[in-house]
């Protein structure tokens, strides 16, 4: 019992001494852990547009210029046609489509630039499939795939022809994504620890551009109160017959700068007025 309260003291001047200012729970800061986006999302890849919906009366790619189909019946046409045949038959148009945006000439199909053309057209193709079936565990992987394999064609046509590179792009309706110089976890403590500074940073903008309206307000009774104590001086030192240290020069550019603020000043009032 004794030795309880001995203690008790002691006790009383630890909460004395304990921290109870600045805490970051204290700061209306809140952080929320970003959503996760898989790798084979348009916003992760790098495509700006989806796969293209392609009408069903469009004929497949080896009748596309047939003579004989033009003058057929419907019913033979529709044989012919996209929305009577497989989805691959309708990638090959899409596929065709996107290598003639950006190939060499017309029998090209082997350039970097082909290829990519090519590879896009697979991967917003895939993309479509994963939204509607997110669980095809073996189409995921060959999107992850082929997104790498793009990414290291890109930077390769980056790094030795950055026209053409620019090019695709814009052609192919991509941006570049690179992959990031290191890798680090997100993490709460360090998501707090910046935005606490960007808190911070704030508030210390805001004072510092308060102080400085205080300041510009006060800038005309300053430079009058200058101009005044200027000329009591230099009338003071020629009476006492003293080195003037105080020049006419000074006094008229203290002048001229009150004159040039009471005039903007002026302006920026009637400004105010017509706009009110």
């Amino acid at each position: 019992m004794n030795c309880l309260n001995k203690l008790k003291p002691l006790a009383s001047s630890a909460g004395m001494l304990s921290r109870t200012y600045a805490f970051k729970s204290d700061l209306k800061i809140k952080w929320v852990r970003p959503e996760k986006i898989p790798c084979y999302k348009p916003q992760k890849s790098g495509d700006l547009h989806p796969m293209r919906p392609i009408a069903g009366s469009e004929l497949l790619k080896d009748f596309q210029n047939s003579k004989e189909l033009e003058s057929a019946d419907d019913t033979v046409r529709a044989m012919f046609s996209l929305e009577n045949n497989r989805r691959r038959e309708m990638l090959e148009n899409f596929k065709e489509e996107m290598v003639k945006r950006v190939q060499r000439h017309e029998l090209d199909y082997g350039s970097v630039e082909a290829k990519l053309g090519l590879m896009t057209a697979q991967i917003r193709s895939l993309q479509e499939v994963m939204e509607k079936f997110p669980r095809q565990s073996a189409a995921k992987v060959h999107l992850k795939e082929l997104i790498d394999k793009r990414k290291r064609f890109l930077r390769y046509l980056r790094r030795w022809d950055y026209r053409r590179f620019e090019y695709v792009l814009e052609k192919l309706d991509l941006v570049y994504k690179p992959y990031p110089t290191h890798f680090h976890w997100i993490t709460r403590k360090d998501s707090l620890r910046k935005l606490t500074d960007i808190h911070c940073d704030g508030i210390k903008s805001t004072r510092l551009q308060s102080y400085r309206e205080l300041l510009e307000s006060q800038q005309l009774d300053f430079l009058a109160k200058k101009l005044a104590n200027l000329e009591f001086i230099r009338k003071e030192q020629m009476e006492c017959k003293v080195p003037v240290t105080v020049t006419v020069e000074q006094i008229q550019a203290v002048k001229k700068q009150y004159e040039e603020l009471k005039e903007k000043r002026k302006l920026l009032e009637e400004k105010t007025h017509e706009e009110e």
